[in-house]
């Protein structure tokens, strides 16, 4: 399987945060034949682990949260419609007109609905769409909809896979299912290449629901170097260039106090010795990211956070570019490769 085809089953499946069971298998089975070990915590994180050369070698933790922004039934109308409301920050404005899939005893097709424009009063246009005025309708009355459908049925958004000009993909989930392919980018380098620090791969769950896996992660593995991988906001018309970061000019580096300084040079430093291009990025506060989980967990785990370009971010569609994936899991390999226990010991000595 290519890269392309490995970002296109994650992002078929589904995997809304908490309920990640869907996606974590068949990223299992990609990840398996390149690592030494595999298992899952306690929460549901998958963690795969690539033994270093040397015994006592540092410990690296590199980490992509597979679980995606989705819904949850909270009451079923007389007339069988479903309410909802958001697990993560879902853009409301975008959710109209959606396919879902609602997964009760078994998944149930459905639509978003919304009150049409034109029997909207003078008063109720122009608003702004809010999520207390959506439904999601199933063609099931309410006396079908109860026997298979409960208040708490995760749903989850359906949208295809889109193959687009220059090298782009979208689709639903690529935050952060992308970053789950720079992993595997990264795994598929590494079995390549000699590297003496022991390699902990992990796939983290309930990120868009408070950063929860990164946490148990990091205290399961206790990490010497913790790096994130995640999406930040690509280009678009209207956007200022010191707000985004243009898809197809490479990873993007973050500098800031969730950053360890030694952390991100060395990231720099492996871009310009590889050839790689890449971008620069400051997070003036913690990062919306795993990252700010590592950084602040057991005694404080020296952290860096590499994010790939992406459109449309927390919308029911977003937009990546494959040669960003790759890049990013090439750097990621190439540093890691030349981690060993001086850099790692010169980490404490700002």
């Amino acid at each position: 399987m290519d890269l392309n085809g490995f970002l296109q089953e994650i992002t078929q499946k589904d995997g809304v945060s908490g309920y990640e069971k869907n996606v974590a298998g068949c990223i299992f089975e990609a990840f398996s034949p390149y690592v030494d070990d595999t298992r899952t915590d306690n929460l549901g994180n998958l963690i795969f682990f690539k033994k270093g050369s040397r015994e006592g070698a540092p410990r690296v933790l590199i980490c992509a949260h597979m679980d995606e922004i989705g819904l949850i039934i909270t009451k079923i109308e007389k007339n069988g419609f479903l309410r909802f409301t958001s697990l993560g920050g879902f853009d409301v404005r975008t959710l109209p007109g959606q396919e879902v899939t609602v997964y009760g005893q078994n998944p149930v097709d459905g639509i978003i609905g919304f009150k049409p424009p034109y029997m909207e009063k003078e008063k109720e246009k122009n608003k702004s769409v809010e999520m207390e005025n959506l439904f999601i309708d199933t063609g099931l009355s309410r006396e079908l909809a109860d026997q298979v459908i409960k208040v708490g049925s995760v749903t989850a958004i359906k949208r295809n896979f889109l193959t687009l000009l220059n090298n782009c993909r979208a689709g639903k989930a690529l935050d952060d299912r992308a970053g789950v392919a720079v992993l595997w980018q990264c795994v598929k380098e590494m079995s390549q290449i000699n590297h003496e620090a022991h390699l902990y791969l992990v796939a983290t769950v309930q990120e868009e629901v408070g950063i929860r896996g990164a946490v148990v992660s990091t205290y399961g593995i206790s990490p010497d170097v913790g790096i994130a991988v995640d999406v930040c906001h690509g280009d678009f018309p209207g956007a200022q260039e010191y707000e985004v970061s243009p898809l197809g000019k490479g990873p993007v580096i973050t500098t800031g106090p969730n950053i360890h300084p030694h952390l991100a040079k060395g990231l720099f430093d492996a871009a310009e010795e590889y050839n790689l291009p890449y971008q620069k990025d400051v997070s003036p506060g913690p990062t919306g990211t795993d990252a700010r989980a590592i950084q602040v967990s057991l005694g404080g785990i020296p952290t860096a956070l590499v994010s790939v370009p992406l459109r449309y971010m927390h919308t029911s569609v977003e937009l990546v570019t494959l040669e960003d994936i790759k890049v990013a899991g090439r750097l990621l390999a190439y540093f890691t490769a030349g981690l060993n226990s001086a850099f790692v010991e010169g980490l404490s000595c700002l």
